[in-house]
């Protein structure tokens, strides 16, 4: 359950300058590199409230639930089932406009020290594949309730990503995993996000930061969510993406080589 805000938006983009295709340096396909990159560091934290529901709060947004199997509206827009297996087994739905996103299970250590999520996620296209997290223990002393760290991750399927220019000063975004797209320009302005494991009213904003680089500004119904900044390599072959949730200071990079 890698809670980065960008992966729960399920949106997952590079983009690049406004040049000639034959000259943008960031067009093209692009391929996950997981070994490469550093995806561990975010937090997330369970409390009791006082009608004896749970609040789950991580990357400066939150949900609150209970463990009767029953949908409660969790981040960003996605409908989320919790239902407790044993004293140390939950089992966790997520779904986006009725898409089934994943099927997480958590188990607790022995000792409770430790968290782990399997996820078993399904692609738009029907192809399913699994991920995993491991937490550390951080505030709390048993259950779910307390702070947890992530300390690693497992990805089953890297992402694949191609960027097209777009007329003078832009790009069309496209992940095919997810069938995702936008099309955007650098001019600051908040553009839409498509495809049908969206978040209602994700927005892109773009701005340059240089020939070989760029920043990127994720919003949700107009609310600053994730800050990343790209950049592409002298030999042109690897985009590294380092970033944040604007809310905290969690940071995190990811490498893509091109394809």
């Amino acid at each position: 359950m890698r809670i980065r805000l960008a992966a729960l938006l399920l949106v997952m983009f590079s983009v690049g300058g406004g040049l000639a295709a034959a000259e943008n340096p960031f067009a093209g396909t692009w391929k996950f590199n997981p070994a490469k990159s550093k995806l561990t560091g975010d937090t997330m934290a369970f409390e009791k409230t006082a009608s004896g529901a749970i609040r789950w709060s991580g990357s400066g947004v939150s949900y609150t639930f209970k463990e009767d199997g029953q949908e409660y509206e969790g981040p960003v827009g996605m409908a989320v089932v919790w239902k407790q297996v044993d004293d140390t087994t939950w089992e966790t739905t997520y779904r986006q406009k009725g898409f089934l996103l994943s099927t997480d299970t958590t188990k607790l250590s022995p000792d409770s020290k430790t968290m782990t999520i399997v996820r078993q996620r399904t692609k738009p296209n029907g192809e399913a594949y699994e991920s995993s997290v491991v937490y550390e223990r951080i505030s709390g002393d048993r259950g779910l309730m307390g702070g947890w760290k992530n300390k690693q991750v497992k990805v089953g399927s890297p992402r694949t990503i191609e960027l097209k220019p777009s007329g003078k000063d832009g790009l069309i975004l496209e992940d095919a995993r997810h069938k995702t797209r936008c099309d955007a320009q650098f001019d600051g302005k908040d553009y839409p996000v498509t495809g049908p494991t969206v978040s209602e009213g994700t927005t892109l904003a773009l701005t340059h930061a240089g020939p070989r680089s760029f920043k990127l500004l994720m919003k949700r119904h107009g609310k600053p969510l994730v800050q990343e900044n790209y950049k592409v390599s002298q030999d042109g072959r690897v985009l590294t993406v380092t970033g944040s949730p604007v809310a905290v200071n969690e940071p995190y990079t990811e490498v893509y080589e091109r394809q």
